[in-house]
Parts: structure tokens; C-alpha cells; sequence
């Protein structure tokens, strides 16, 4: 594990993006509120949150950080779900694998609430969009636009 003991403190923020695709039998399924399991949008959040507070259990060699906020969004889209969580913390070290994973296991719980209709879906394009704090400053992911 990385030393982080000399480092100061400082505010912290990391966005994460990725996507969830699926038939659109599963889409109006969702979106009618008609899954069997129940909401797959607020359970992917909740494990989306959940996820984040343990993701120094879930990464070898990942410091655990006492995280401020996190916050999961899923906006539809027409092939499926666009996923975005923003976490934050002040700490001596980053919080972009809290927001990677918070998306990665939210896609997940959708998956796994929506698979008895399609098994197909595609989880993908899970990557860090933002993140500010410590020494390296602030990074931006330059996002091309959809055609």
C-alpha cells in the first residue's frame, strides 16, 4: 500500500461514467415499473452508495477514506442507462476508485434485477470523467459528442 501519511489533507472529488445497455423489452420493463424484483434504479443506487464506502475492501492495496458524499444517478437513454456517480472526501489520497466502483456495481444491480428478461445487456465505458484534489490537481476527460 502507497504511504499517504506525509500528505495533507484536502477536499477531494471524483466523477465516474458508464452505461448499461439492454433490449427494449427490459427498457419498458424499467421504465414501467413492472420489474419483478422491484425498482432496479433505486436498488442501483443505494448499491451504487453502498459499494463506494467499501471499495478499499473490494481493491487490493486501496486505502479506506471516510467519504464525504456520494451521490448515483441513472438517466435513461435510448438503448438504456447512463450511470454518473460523484463522490467526495477530504483525505490524504483520491476518491476516483470510490466513484469507479459506485458505477461498475450499480450497472451490476441493474443487470441483476433485469437478467430474467435480458441477458444480453452490455455493461461498458466505465471511466473517470473528473477529479480534483492533491498533488496532481484537477483532471477532465475530454468526452466526445454523441452523433
Amino acid at each position: 500500500m502507497v504511504d499517504v501519511g506525509q500528505k495533507p489533507a484536502t477536499r477531494r472529488e471524483a466523477i465516474a461514467r458508464g452505461s448499461i445497455r439492454m433490449s427494449r423489452e427490459a427498457r419498458q420493463l424499467v421504465r414501467s415499473g413492472r420489474v419483478k424484483k422491484g425498482d432496479p434504479l433505486q436498488a442501483a443506487r443505494l448499491a451504487g452508495i453502498m459499494a463506494a464506502k467499501q471499495t478499499s475492501a473490494l481493491i487490493p492495496l486501496c486505502h479506506p477514506l471516510p467519504l464525504s458524499s456520494v451521490h448515483v444517478e441513472l438517466t435513461p437513454t435510448a438503448r438504456g442507462y447512463d450511470i454518473e456517480a460523484r463522490v467526495s472526501t477530504t483525505a490524504q489520497t483520491g476518491v476516483e476508485m470510490e466513484a469507479l466502483t459506485a458505477v461498475a456495481v450499480a450497472a451490476l444491480t441493474v443487470y441483476d434485477m433485469v437478467k430474467a428478461v435480458d441477458r444480453g445487456m452490455v455493461i461498458g465505458n466505465v471511466r473517470l470523467a473528473y477529479k480534483s484534489g492533491g498533488r496532481s490537481g484537477v483532471y477532465r476527460r475530454q468526452e466526445r459528442k454523441k452523433r
